[in-house]
């Protein structure tokens, strides 16, 4: 399966913002700054000891090993509002409650930091950035936020940006007829018609989400193409947290398969509406947006 587009729409960030730079971390200590009260280990009482554990699924994106599994920590905690908006976070006391290296606690911070979730300032230290500075369109903060306190608010902003971006990619992808391609997403149709009379919720989640990567990849839109990366992380906290995917039904089959009919006959007009008819299928969409009209 092809790979999906991981690379969000990160907005760049001037000194100006009090966000560093690449490199900056590097050139101030961290510990007792200047006005920077100490985070203390009391701070740290409701989170798990065992890092191992607090992964709530594999993602290849965040890394391997502590590293990866302290930023998946920390940015639950953030995300969560364990960690409110300006809490100094001290490397030397994160390291001793996690038990890691300063240089674990470092990169982890500096992942973080690209996400918008902290920044470093000279005679500051690192703090907890407010909401208004996180790359929400980030894959890993969208997955944090819908398994955490704001799971309603981000499951239907989810569903209101699948309903501006698939409906669009799949007019555009009418126009961009490939028999290859086109084989493809009907290949990734049967495997979920196979899936679903076996019962198999795995399966059909992974070819539903190469079904969905590969149709936004072939409108030709590159920008469109970057988007891909928020309906993956939609397709994976969508359904419940068993299954992590869309529900397989009957309906969604039906509609998939029209969607490729529609590219068959490059029908920019039924594919859009194949689609949309396809993201109603599931309730927490009708409460957002409209069914399509009937003309």
């Amino acid at each position: 399966m092809s790979t999906l587009a991981h690379t969000m729409m990160t907005a760049a960030r001037s000194t100006d913002s009090g966000l560093a730079g690449p490199g900056e971390l590097d050139r101030y200590p961290y510990s007792d700054s200047p006005g920077t009260e100490r985070l203390g280990l009391p701070a740290w009482e409701n989170t798990d000891q065992e890092l191992g554990r607090v992964g709530r699924r594999a993602a290849g994106n965040r890394g391997r090993g502590l590293h990866g599994q302290l930023v998946q920590q920390l940015g639950q905690m953030i995300v969560s509002g364990d960690l409110g908006a300006d809490r100094p976070l001290v490397p030397e006391e994160i390291g001793q409650r996690f038990e890691v290296s300063r240089t674990v606690v470092r990169e982890s911070l500096r992942v973080l930091e690209a996400k918008g979730l902290v920044s470093a300032r000279p005679n500051v230290g690192t703090r907890v950035r407010p909401v208004s500075d996180w790359n929400l369109l980030d894959p890993d903060i969208i997955e944090w936020r819908a398994f955490g306190p704001q799971r309603d608010d981000q499951r239907r902003e989810l569903s209101e940006l699948r309903w501006t971006i698939e409906p669009l990619a799949a007019r555009l992808a009418a126009g961009h007829g490939r028999e290859e391609v086109q084989q493809r997403l009907g290949d990734m149709v049967e495997i979920m018609g196979h899936a679903l009379a076996q019962g198999d919720s795995l399966t059909f989640s992974r070819a539903d989400a190469e079904f969905h990567s590969l149709l936004i990849q072939v409108a030709g839109n590159r920008m469109l193409e970057h988007l891909s990366g928020i309906v993956s992380a939609a397709l994976q906290v969508s359904g419940g947290p068993v299954t992590g995917c869309d529900r397989p039904t009957e309906a969604s089959l039906l509609h998939h398969g029209r969607i490729v009919d529609a590219l068959a006959a490059a029908d920019g007009t039924a594919a859009e509406t194949a689609m949309r008819q396809l993201l109603t299928v599931h309730p927490e969409v009708e409460r957002v947006v409209p069914a399509p009209r009937e003309h």
